[in-house]
C-alpha cells in the first residue's frame, strides 16, 4: 500500500505559485527552435532509450537499487545515450498486471516513489543525460486513464486483453476519459503536484530542472481504439490534449511538451487526426511509436518471410511522419520503437539479428534527416533491461517481482528489453551515436 502519504490538495497547493515569465531557457535546457531542437545553441540530436522503470530503483531501502540505478545510467552512458523517458507516474489500480508500487492512489501520492524519481534525476543529471517525463498512461500496465474512470464512475473498469471484452473494448472504454471532467481533474491534480515539485536530493524545483527535457501527456494516448469512434472522440481528446498542454505551459514554461503518441497507428490511421493532435500551439513536438510485431506487419511465426515487408512498412511509417512534422514546423522524434528476438524468443541468449536490422533502419533515417536538416531529431529504443533478468520459467511477471525490465508487467519479460550482454545491438547504438554525432552543430 502507499506509505509516506502527501495529499494531492497539499502537494498541487505547492505548485500554486505564480507562472515563470516567459523567457530565454537558461543554459542547458533543450528548446524548441521552428523543426530543431536546440541545446545551448547548438543542434541537440540524439540517441535515446526507454527506461520506465528507474524511479522505482530510485526508490530508498529495500524497495529501490540505487547502486544497480547508477550502474545502469553509467552503462547507457558509456554507449552514448543521452536521453531517457521514464514513467513518472502509476495509479494504483485494481487493473490486472499493474505495476506495484504506484506513485498515486485516489487520495494522495506515494512520496517514496517520488523521491524514487528524484533520485533518478539527480543521477541523470551528473551524467548530462536528459529526461522526458510521462504523467499518465493510455494502457494498463501502470493503472493509467482505466483506473481515472474507475475511481470516479462507481468502479467500473476493463482488464485489457479480457476475453469477455476483446479489442477494440478496452480502448473504446478507456476513451472515456477525455470527457470525463472528474478524472481529468484529478489527472490535473496530479500534473500540478509533480510539475510543481522540488527536488528533495538537490533543492532543485523541477521547473528549474535541466536535466529534464519534456513533460509528456501520457504514454500512448488515443482517442479511441476503432476508427469510427476515434473521429466522433476526437474532439474531447483533442480538448485534453490542448487543455493540458496549456496547464503544464502555465506552470513551467521553460520546459517541452509533447503528447507521447503513436502517430498514425494511434489516431486511426488518419493523417489529419495526427496533424490535429500535433498542432496545439502548446505541444512543442511531434512523436510516434513503432511496432511492428505489434501491428502483425511481421508474421512472428514467420520472421524470416515478413522482416523485409515489416521493415520496409517502417521506413514508408517513418517517413510519412517525417512529411508530417515538416508541415506542422515541428521535430519529430521517434520515441519507442521495438522488434521480437529471433524465434520471437524471450532469453538473453536469443540472437537478435532481425532486431539489429530493424534498428538500423530506424537510425539511418534519424541520420538522414539530421544530414538533411529535417525534422527527425531523434530517437529511443524500447527498451533498455540493462542487467535486468526473467524470474520466472515462463517469462511472466509476477506480483511481488523487483527485477525490473524494460517490459512492463503485462508482457512476456524479455520480449523487446535490450540486455547488458546484447553486445551487437549496444554496438549498433553505439555507431549511431558516433555518426550522429559528427552531423555537426
Amino acid at each position: 500500500m502507499i506509505d509516506r502519504r502527501m495529499t494531492l490538495a497539499s502537494l498541487a497547493a505547492l505548485a500554486a505559485a505564480p507562472a515563470l515569465a516567459q523567457a530565454a531557457a537558461p543554459r542547458g535546457f533543450v528548446t524548441r527552435d521552428g523543426a530543431a531542437l536546440k541545446l545551448d545553441g547548438r543542434h541537440y540530436r540524439f540517441v535515446g532509450a526507454n527506461v520506465w522503470y528507474a524511479a522505482w530503483l530510485g526508490m530508498a531501502g529495500e524497495a529501490g537499487d540505487h547502486a544497480r540505478l547508477s550502474r545502469e545510467l553509467d552503462a547507457l552512458a558509456g554507449d552514448s545515450v543521452t536521453n531517457l523517458r521514464l514513467a513518472a507516474s502509476a495509479e494504483l489500480s485494481p487493473l490486472r498486471n499493474s505495476v506495484r508500487p504506484a506513485f498515486r492512489d485516489r487520495a494522495a501520492c506515494n512520496e517514496a516513489l517520488l523521491v524514487g524519481l528524484d533520485h533518478a534525476l539527480a543521477e541523470m543529471g551528473r551524467r548530462d543525460m536528459k529526461a522526458v517525463l510521462y504523467l499518465t498512461n493510455f494502457w494498463e500496465w501502470s493503472g493509467g486513464m482505466m483506473t481515472y474512470l474507475y475511481w470516479v464512475n462507481g468502479g467500473r473498469y476493463i482488464d485489457m486483453n479480457d476475453p469477455a471484452h476483446p479489442w477494440p473494448a478496452f480502448a473504446d472504454f478507456n476513451a472515456d476519459f477525455y470527457g470525463h471532467r472528474e478524472a481529468v481533474g484529478l489527472y490535473h491534480d496530479y500534473v500540478r503536484a509533480v510539475v510543481g515539485r522540488t527536488n528533495t536530493l538537490t533543492g532543485r524545483r523541477y521547473v528549474d530542472d535541466p536535466a529534464i527535457m519534456a513533460w509528456q501527456l501520457a504514454n500512448e494516448p488515443r482517442a479511441a481504439g476503432a476508427p469510427d469512434k476515434v473521429r466522433a472522440n476526437q474532439p474531447a481528446f483533442q480538448a485534453w490534449v490542448s487543455g493540458t498542454a496549456r496547464l503544464i505551459k502555465s506552470l513551467d514554461p521553460r520546459h517541452l511538451v509533447s503528447t507521447g503518441s503513436e502517430g498514425l497507428m494511434g489516431s486511426g490511421e488518419s493523417r489529419d487526426i495526427v496533424l490535429d493532435t500535433h498542432r496545439a500551439p502548446d505541444i512543442d513536438y511531434v512523436t510516434a511509436h513503432i511496432w511492428p510485431g505489434n501491428w502483425s506487419w511481421l508474421k512472428l511465426d514467420d520472421m524470416a518471410g515478413t522482416d523485409a515487408e515489416a521493415r520496409q512498412r517502417t521506413r514508408d511509417y517513418i517517413d510519412q511522419h517525417i512529411a508530417m512534422a515538416a508541415e506542422l514546423g515541428k521535430p519529430l522524434v521517434i520515441e519507442e520503437f521495438g522488434y521480437p528476438r529471433d524465434g520471437d524468443r524471450y532469453e538473453p541468449e536469443a540472437p537478435s539479428t532481425y532486431r539489429e536490422g530493424f534498428y538500423r533502419d530506424v537510425h539511418a533515417a534519424v541520420l538522414e534527416s539530421a544530414r538533411r536538416g529535417g525534422p527527425l531529431v531523434g530517437s529511443n529504443f524500447w527498451a533498455w533491461s540493462g542487467e535486468g533478468r526473467p524470474r520466472h520459467a515462463d517469462h511472466r511477471f509476477q506480483a511481488g517481482d523487483d527485477a525490473w525490465l524494460g517490459d512492463p508487467p503485462h508482457e512476456p519479460q524479455g520480449w523487446y528489453g535490450v540486455f547488458d550482454t546484447d553486445e551487437a545491438l549496444r554496438a549498433e547504438v553505439r555507431a549511431h551515436a558516433a555518426a550522429l554525432a559528427a552531423t555537426g552543430p
